[in-house]
């Protein structure tokens, strides 16, 4: 059996050893053989010389619901810390730049005339709703990808599911 993508390719024959050192050569050598010797008995992943990588072609019939869904809710809350930490920079940032103060007294000449009050936009603020955001975020995440598991499975049972090819390294 062919694969009309494979190229034959043909590969060099390593002989026993390489040129000797110090006969006026800036290389240096190695000896790449073993001295004529038979090669070893080759171990079952081993490939036969002359022949491209073993290719195996597989389908993805189902996709476990439960692993899924677990995947899923240890991504999503990584990607939770991740949220909040671009959170923290970002809130960082625009406070250093004097953003939130510069929204706050436009927000308090704007709501309260005279009477200073609770700013508008603070950390605790911006960290609740970013940690309630996360959180709905997490839940929709694993629902998602839970429901996705089980359409994936319907589907695979109709369209006959993924096609994967998995080849050897060269």
């Amino acid at each position: 059996m062919t694969d009309p993508d494979t190229v034959k390719v043909q590969k060099p024959v390593v002989t026993g050893s390489a040129i000797p050192v110090g006969l006026g050569s800036s290389r240096t050598s190695v000896n790449l053989g073993n001295g004529g010797a038979r090669p070893a008995a080759a171990t079952p992943s081993a490939r036969r010389p002359g022949r491209g990588p073993r290719r195996a072609s597989l389908q993805v019939k189902r996709v476990d619901p439960w692993s899924v869904l677990k995947l899923a809710l240890v991504l999503g809350v990584a990607l939770f810390f991740v949220w909040l930490v671009a959170v923290g920079v970002l809130y960082g940032v625009l406070h250093g730049m004097g953003v939130w103060d510069k929204i706050n007294s436009t927000a308090n000449d704007l709501l309260q005339a005279n009477e200073p009050g609770e700013p508008l936009i603070s950390a605790g603020r911006v960290f609740g709703v970013s940690a309630i955001i996360g959180a709905v975020n997490i839940v929709l995440f694993t629902a998602l990808a839970t429901v996705g598991a089980f359409v994936y499975n319907v589907s695979a049972d109709l369209a006959g599911g993924l096609e994967l090819t998995l080849s050897e390294r060269e």
